[in-house]
């Protein structure tokens, strides 16, 4: 049986879905650059799980890296691709342009190239709702325009849309790009609202909330997602070109405010709130309509509430830092 290739393995997303493709039997090809944008030791963490089933195998590597990228594309007969590795984060594109660049329009170059070169059955890839921009209609539906992006890492991810286009209009394999929605649970990363709201109230400190809390978010817990990619993946689109864009969010938005406090319920503690003005590149709403993305699901599907999801959230974060303190004494 061939293997499946998951990009950015050692991820927030990628992680969860490679547990989930072993889960049922797949044998899984993990890459990733394990690049110090965080603590590679959250990574490693990460990957140490994986390495758990004999399914799984790892080979590090930048997908920047073009000819490392073809050399591994030609070494294996990938059946189908999870690309889920990219430089993320809204607010980090404004200070590390180049680095933008590289990662998410050079990288998904190279990793368009391995697919066309091998055939590939089935490429999915992580596109994100902040291609919506400054779209003020709610809910965001893949039909609204999305030609004014307010960051550059919005502005890479929709040239990501345009290139799997073309290469499935030129070559004819299919290609599924996926719009996340704030996506948020255990293994997350440091820099996402869950992680940094979650460290600051135990430490006592203020937590920052952007737009004084006016904020309004789908957020979309991390089972949802992973439930999301392996539905898709299942189902190739068809069609001339056989290619298409999907919301994966639990059209549930809620405000900032409502989040810290739910997230200092669960945790047992009092949140003092730093009310601060909007930040560059951020958008005051998300909100996704889930349909096309329902209908592949199918049952119907029950998006986790935000409540349950951040239990889990917090019952994970405790016993992580539980363990790096251990580690530590």
């Amino acid at each position: 049986m061939s293997a499946i290739l998951v990009t950015g393995a050692a991820g927030f997303i990628g992680m969860h879905v490679c547990q989930a493709l072993l889960a049922r039997g797949e044998q899984v090809l993990g890459l990733d650059s394990l690049n110090d944008y965080y603590d590679p030791a959250l990574k490693q963490a990460r990957l140490a799980r994986l390495r758990r089933h004999a399914g799984f195998a790892f080979e590090r590597l930048d997908i920047a890296d073009g000819a490392g990228l073809m050399r591994l594309f030609g070494a294996h007969r990938f059946r189908r691709v999870v690309h889920l590795a990219a430089q993320a984060g809204v607010r980090h594109s404004i200070t590390h342009p180049h680095t933008y660049a590289q990662a998410n329009l050079v990288g998904f170059l190279n990793v368009l190239e391995g697919c066309r070169a091998q055939d590939v059955e089935h490429l999915v890839y992580a596109s994100s709702s902040s291609v919506y921009g400054g779209n003020t209609k709610l809910p965001f539906s893949e039909d609204d325009p999305v030609d004014r992006p307010v960051s550059l890492y919005a502005a890479t991810k929709k040239a990501n849309e345009l290139m799997a286009h073309s290469y499935a209009h030129l070559y004819g394999f299919p290609c599924t790009g996926l719009r996340f929605f704030t996506v948020y649970g255990p293994w997350g990363r440091p820099d996402m609202a869950c992680w940094k709201f979650a460290s600051a109230m135990l430490a006592g400190e203020p937590v920052p909330v952007f737009n004084h809390g006016r904020m309004l978010r789908d957020f979309t817990y991390i089972d949802d997602i992973v439930a999301g990619v392996l539905a898709v993946l299942d189902q190739p689109p068809e069609g001339a070109p056989p290619q298409r864009v999907l919301n994966i969010g639990g059209s549930q938005p809620v405000q900032l405010r409502e989040f810290v406090a739910t997230l200092a319920q669960t945790l047992g503690v009092n949140a003092q709130m730093q009310l601060l003005p909007m930040q560059p590149g951020d958008v005051p709403a998300t909100c996704a309509d889930a349909t096309r993305i329902g209908a592949l699901l199918g049952t119907p599907h029950r998006f986790t509430p935000l409540a349950v999801g951040l239990r889990h959230f917090v019952d994970w974060y405790r016993a992580y830092h539980g363990r790096e303190l251990a580690h530590e004494s």
